[in-house]
């Protein structure tokens, strides 16, 4: 019970890792506000942690709508008080060679993957500094930030510049008390991990052969890290971006 009486916002809560991280942190006693663009399954995700006992609202946001996000941080401070803890995990992915991307396609995943989280950092670290403590975990990624993927530029040159704004705005606002770290996960069992037409068969045999550990990640190992990185046993960690990739990236 880390988190007992924290406000925790997670982006991207509908599905996925932001779902389990969100549920994560409600297990451990903070009141959760699931963000993102779908009602519905922002809903389901506040559904599943009431049903286990915990507090959540969901709030619908465009995360590359900076006025959007102002308001998001406004009514969560409005409602619950205070901000202690964000996770910027709202993302989107696409393929295609750099020679072959339409150009919609790139602005669209920088939008989202980068703007997005610089819109969510610059109106969190207002919030906290306010306060005069927080902490900000983004989720980046090893394709980019690590290692190099042919097919993936887009998704790459995102979550590579995730990975530098989060050790450019740890260094920024350390001093403030507002702790940032990110987490680079490797492919997860979730749809986005999945490859066009691929089955999850087909996955877990194209991963036994690629990946030193073999597997896909689970979706509580990443929930455990991200919990770890919020809590204050982590408290030296500053400017981490924190790699689980089951020894692709090494």
């Amino acid at each position: 019970m880390r988190f007992t009486d924290m406000v925790v916002l997670v982006t991207g809560a509908g599905t996925g890792v932001g779902r389990a991280v969100a549920r994560g942190f409600a297990g451990e006693g903070a009141t959760v506000v699931a963000a993102g663009r779908g009602r519905e399954s922002l809903e389901q995700t506040v559904k599943l942690i009431e049903a286990g006992g915990g507090r959540a609202a969901a709030i619908t946001v465009d995360v590359t709508d900076s006025a959007a996000v102002a308001r998001l941080i406004r009514e969560i401070v409005a409602r619950f008080g205070r901000l202690d803890v964000a996770v910027n995990n709202a993302g989107i992915f696409a393929a295609g060679a750099v020679a072959d991307m339409p150009e919609e396609d790139w602005a669209r995943v920088l939008q989202v993957n980068t703007t997005g989280v610089f819109l969510a950092l610059k109106h969190e670290i207002a919030a906290m500094r306010a306060q005069g403590s927080g902490v900000i975990v983004n989720i980046a990624s090893n394709i980019g930030a690590h290692i190099r993927v042919p097919g993936v530029g887009a998704y790459a040159a995102s979550k590579a510049a995730v990975s530098a704004l989060t050790r450019t705005a740890a260094l920024e606002n350390i001093g403030a008390g507002v702790r940032i770290n990110a987490v680079s996960p490797g492919p997860l069992d979730t749809a986005m991990s999945l490859r066009p037409g691929e089955t999850e068969d087909d996955r877990a045999a194209r991963v036994r052969e690629s990946l030193p550990i073999g597997r896909v990640g689970a979706l509580d190992e990443i929930t455990g890290t991200v919990l770890w990185l919020a809590s204050d046993d982590a408290g030296f960690a500053v400017g981490l971006d924190l790699v689980l990739d089951g020894g692709a990236s090494a």
